[in-house]
């Protein structure tokens, strides 16, 4: 068994849903320790359970521990199966952060598979389902991975209740290495804006900032998707500005909060992705987290680079030295700054 000291790094849940979701892919069980020791309330949260809770079921696998605030868990993994499940966070956390966890281990599924899972749609501190479906989906599908994200109702802090279903028609039960170092040209950049429980205006004021800001910066004019709803338990806002290029995509999200002007919360997201475009480099700050464990799992060498060099990824990059065979990296970069990373994959599948 594989112990992991869920304190290393940035001792958050990341150590937990990575470790897990690659004891799955791989087969050997594992026991994680102080698990987010480093956090003002330890142990295991709703979503953070939820996550291991779905790796389980997809995979046959038991758990020992798995309860809220929880400080040790070990898993014992099975076979991942295809098939159709259903998991509920049971508040407004992190519908991404589970499928972070949940959608590496769908790709080595035996048949065709299908998630919905209810919670936290659009949420402070975590990608929103849209940088899901539009980046990330692009990212992964450059490795070998598609899968769909279909989003069936929004939601927000502190209501919860949105609803996502995700489907993975054809598991490759493999990753393919592939660099992220040349971007190629621009192809297209759009914002989505939505609001939903809130006067239409607060989307086309989002979307209005967010497109002159682009339009001014980049000398492209940006496509725009307005969306407005009553369907949600709770009021929200927020937008997605991403940019395509012909071998990456990168993206940049913001959430409207009480107070907050929707002009904000539309600049926000510009100027975030106008950032990261900055940086000459193909992953955005939230890529950069979640791109180094496909390219761990990969058969093959990958070149990365990433516009901020994360806790996040710092940590997963050290954690992966732990769980798996044959995967190497070599890191030049400095905390918060751009990054380059050569990862040398464990050939998983």
């Amino acid at each position: 068994m594989i112990e992991v000291d869920g304190s290393m790094g940035e001792g958050g849940g990341q150590v937990l849903r990575t470790t897990i979701a690659v004891s799955a892919i791989t087969g050997k069980p594992v026991r994680v320790k102080n698990i987010r020791a480093k956090r003002d309330n330890p142990g295991l949260r709703p979503q953070h359970l939820i996550a291991v809770k779905a790796i389980a079921a997809l995979s046959g696998g038991k758990l020992v521990g798995a309860e809220i605030g929880s400080t040790t868990l070990e898993f014992y993994p099975g076979r991942i199966k295809g098939g159709s499940y259903f998991f509920d966070v049971g508040t407004a956390g992190s519908v991404s952060l589970v499928l972070q966890a949940l959608l590496p281990v769908m790709a080595f599924a035996e048949s065709p598979v299908e998630v919905k899972i209810v919670g936290g749609t659009d949420v402070p501190k975590a990608p929103t389902v849209d940088y899901m479906r539009e980046v990330l989906s692009r990212l992964t599908s450059s490795m070998g991975f598609s899968f769909q994200i279909f989003l069936e109702r929004r939601g927000h802090y502190p209501r919860g209740g949105g609803a996502v279903r995700v489907r993975v028609d054809s598991p490759p039960r493999a990753f393919k290495a592939r660099d992220f170092v040349e971007r190629g040209n621009l192809l297209r950049v759009a914002v989505r804006s939505h609001a939903v429980r809130l006067p239409r205006h607060v989307a086309e004021r989002q979307a209005q900032t967010a497109k002159d800001l682009l339009r001014r910066e980049l000398g492209a004019e940006p496509e725009v998707q307005l969306e407005h709803s009553e369907d949600a338990l709770g009021p929200g806002s927020g937008v997605l500005a991403w940019a395509v290029f012909e071998s990456t995509t990168i993206g940049a999200d913001s959430l409207g909060a009480p107070g907050k002007r929707a002009e904000r919360v539309g600049e926000e997201a510009a100027r975030v992705l106008l950032e990261d475009l900055s940086t000459g480099a193909c992953l955005d700050r939230h890529a950069s987290d979640m791109v180094p464990l496909y390219a761990a799992l990969s058969r093959g060498t990958s070149v990365i680079t990433g516009a901020a060099l994360t806790s996040h990824a710092e940590t997963t990059l050290e954690l992966l030295n732990l769980l798996l065979e044959g995967y190497s990296y070599e890191l030049e970069g400095s905390s918060g700054r751009p990054f380059r990373a050569i990862i040398k994959g464990a050939g998983v599948g």
